[in-house]
C-alpha cells in the first residue's frame, strides 16, 4: 500500500511548462557533474607535500585528504553536522529462506536503533554523528518518535521470485524519498547504513545483473548462513535472475529485486551527490545503491569514500566495480553503518592534516633534496 508521498513524474511524462519533453535522467546527470578541478588537485597536492613530513609518508591518508578537499570545493575542508542515514525495509524474498534470520528481526532492530542499543547507535553516540532512521517499508508499524522518519512505501516488498518485488511508481516513489530525507538534513557528510532482512539477497542480484558477474560469485552468509544455506540461497538467486531475464537497466533491476530500503538509499546518494555532500559507504547493500545510482548518473562516484571491505564476498567486487578502494578491512558484516561510523575518524583527520599540520616553512624544518642532502630548511626530516 503507498504511502502519502507523491510519485515523481518518469522520463516518459516529465514536461516543462511549455509542454515539452523533459528528459529527467539527463537533468540529474547534468546537476551531477564532473567535480575534477586541475588548480584545486594541484593545491591539495602542493599543501600535502609541503607538511613537515617526507613525501607521501601518511600513505593513502594523503589520498583521503584530497578526495574530501575535492568533494568540498577546498583545500582546507572541514567536515560540519555529519548524518548517519540508516535506511529500513523488509524483503518478501525472505520467505524463501535466505537469510537466517525472521524477517520480524528488521522491525525489533529498528527499535534497537531507536533504543540506542545497536552498534550503530553506539557508534553515532561516541563520534558525534547524527542518527536517522528511515522506515522505507518495514513489514510492522513502528510508533513514531525522535530520530525516526516515516516514508513507507508498502509493508515490505514483494516476492521476486514470484514477479517484480516493486512496481516502477513504487520505486519512483522510494527514490524520490530519499531525496526528500537528505534534502532535510543538516551538513556536508552523508555516512549510509540500512537494515533489511534479505537485502543482502538483493545486493548480489543487483550486482550480478549490472556488473554481468555470476551469481555463485556475488553470493555470501549474510546474517551467517552455513554453507547448505548459502547454496539454497545461491540457487534460489540464480532463479530469480533468470525471471527478470529483461530487466537489464539499473533502474529495471532495482524494481526487479528490490528492495525500498535501497532505493531510498539511491534517492540519498543522488541528492548528496548533487549538494555536493561528502557521501561515506558502509557495507555490500549500501555499495549496491551507489551501483544504481551511478548508473544514473556515474558522477556520483566522485563523491564517494568506501569505509570498509566486508566479509561479504560480493562486496570486494562491486567496490572494485565502482573502482573504491576501501579503508578497512575488518571482516565486518554487520551493515547498519557500522563500518562507516568506525571510518569517520580517518576523514575527519585527513581534513585536520590538510588545515592544521604545520608546512616545512612555517615550522621552520628543513627538507631533504633527492639525493638525501642538506636541501636548505631541513635534512632533518626522514622516513
Amino acid at each position: 500500500m503507498m504511502s502519502g508521498t507523491a510519485v515523481p513524474k518518469t522520463d516518459h511524462d516529465a514536461h516543462d511548462d511549455h509542454g515539452a519533453r523533459v528528459d529527467h535522467a539527463t537533468a540529474v546527470r547534468h546537476a551531477i557533474g564532473d567535480i575534477r578541478d586541475p588548480a584545486l588537485e594541484q593545491r591539495l597536492r602542493a599543501a600535502i607535500d609541503g607538511k613537515t613530513k617526507p613525501l607521501g609518508a601518511l600513505g593513502r591518508i594523503e589520498g583521503l585528504a584530497m578526495r574530501i578537499g575535492a568533494v568540498l570545493g577546498s583545500a582546507a575542508p572541514v567536515l560540519t553536522q555529519p548524518q548517519m542515514l540508516v535506511c529500513a525495509a523488509d524483503h518478501g524474498l525472505a520467505a524463501r529462506g535466505v537469510s537466517a534470520f525472521p524477517s520480524e528481526v528488521t522491525r525489533q532492530m529498528v527499535e534497537n536503533f531507536l533504543g540506542g542499543g545497536a552498534a550503530v547507535s553506539v557508534l553515532a553516540r561516541q563520534h558525534a554523528l547524527t542518527l536517522t532512521v528511515v522506515d522505507c517499508g518495514v513489514r510492522g508499524d513502528i510508533a513514531p518518535r525522535s530520530g525516526l522518519v516515516s516514508r513507507k512505501v508498502a509493508h515490505g516488498t514483494a516476492d521476486a521470485s514470484a514477479g517484480p518485488a516493486m512496481s516502477a511508481a513504487q520505486r519512483d516513489a522510494a527514490i524520490a524519498n530519499g531525496r526528500e530525507v537528505v534534502r532535510a538534513l543538516p551538513g556536508n557528510a552523508l555516512l549510509l547504513g540500512e537494515m533489511g532482512i534479505g537485502n543482502t539477497s538483493a545486493a548480489s542480484l543487483l550486482l550480478a545483473r549490472l556488473a554481468g558477474i555470476d551469481i555463485e560469485d556475488c553470493t555470501g552468509a549474510g546474517t551467517g548462513l552455513d554453507a547448505a544455506g548459502r547454496a539454497r540461497k545461491a540457487r534460489v538467486l540464480g532463479e530469480v535472475l533468470a525471471r527478470h531475464a529483461d530487466a537489464g537497466t539499473a533502474l529495471e533491476a532495482l524494481a526487479a529485486f528490490g528492495g525500498f530500503e535501497i532505493a531510498t538509499l539511491v534517492g540519498a546518494v543522488l541528492q548528496a551527490a548533487e549538494e555536493r555532500r561528502l557521501i561515506v559507504l558502509d557495507g555490500f547493500i549500501a555499495s549496491a545503491a551507489v551501483l544504481v545510482a551511478q548508473e544514473v548518473a556515474p558522477h556520483v562516484v566522485q563523491r564517494c569514500v568506501a569505509a570498509h571491505v566486508s566479509a561479504e564476498p560480493g562486496h570486494a567486487l562491486l567496490l572494485a566495480r565502482l573502482g573504491l578502494e576501501p579503508l578497512l578491512a575488518l571482516d565486518l558484516r554487520l551493515g547498519e553503518g557500522s563500518g562507516a561510523a568506525l571510518a569517520w575518524p580517518l576523514l575527519e583527520s585527513a581534513c585536520r592534516i590538510l588545515r592544521e599540520m604545520a608546512s616545512f616553512e612555517a615550522a621552520g624544518v628543513s627538507r631533504r633534496d633527492d639525493a638525501g642532502a642538506d636541501a636548505g630548511p631541513g635534512a632533518g626530516v626522514d622516513a
